[in-house]
This record gives structure tokens, C-alpha cells and sequence, in this order.
């Protein structure tokens, strides 16, 4: 039996080691770009088509770098909210060059 993760302190070490792959992060930087971008235009046209494929570029992407590039399973599946804040913390993360993106 694998110990739970308690803190968030704890959890984005482990985050950032499960998105340990270059092309995995690309992925995710992609797909949380491409997200931001859907929610622009879900504000300013009130259209919800873009609304609707949030989750389908947000998590398509990433998952794609999961199970194709970095070969593990989403910490999303086990920590479905710290998983959700750390994507856009690593996404601010590799614009601010604390994480590589390559």
C-alpha cells in the first residue's frame, strides 16, 4: 500500500516528477494554453461551444503526454484538485522559466 499524499506542499514535488518528460509538459503547456484561450472566447462571445471543450483540450492533451510520452497514469485520477491547480502552477511555472519546458 502506497502512503497518501496530505499536503499540497507535498504533492507538486510529486506532480512535477510524474510530468518529468519534456514532451509530456509541452503537451500540458499546450492544452492549458489552448484552454485559456477557450475560456477568452467563451467571455466574450458567451458561446457555449467553447465552454464545452475545455475539458477536451485541457485534459486530451495532457492525458495524451501521460499515457502515449511520460507512460504513467494522471495524478488527476487520485488527486483530482491539486492535480487541477498544479497544472496551471507548472504552466506558470515554465513561463516564468522556474520549469523547463525543454
Amino acid at each position: 500500500m502506497t502512503n497518501r499524499i496530505s499536503t499540497y506542499k507535498e504533492f507538486y514535488p510529486f506532480y512535477l516528477s510524474e510530468h518529468s518528460h519534456p514532451l509530456n509538459r509541452a503537451f500540458h503547456f499546450f492544452g492549458t494554453t489552448l484552454v485559456l484561450i477557450l475560456l477568452f472566447f467563451y467571455f466574450k462571445t458567451l458561446n457555449g461551444s467553447f465552454l464545452l471543450a475545455v475539458p477536451f483540450a485541457g485534459y486530451g492533451f495532457a492525458w495524451v503526454g501521460h499515457f502515449f510520452v511520460e507512460k504513467n497514469k494522471p495524478a488527476t485520477f487520485k488527486y483530482p484538485f491539486w492535480s487541477f491547480i498544479s497544472d496551471f502552477r507548472m504552466y506558470f511555472d515554465i513561463i516564468r522559466g522556474e520549469v523547463k519546458l525543454w
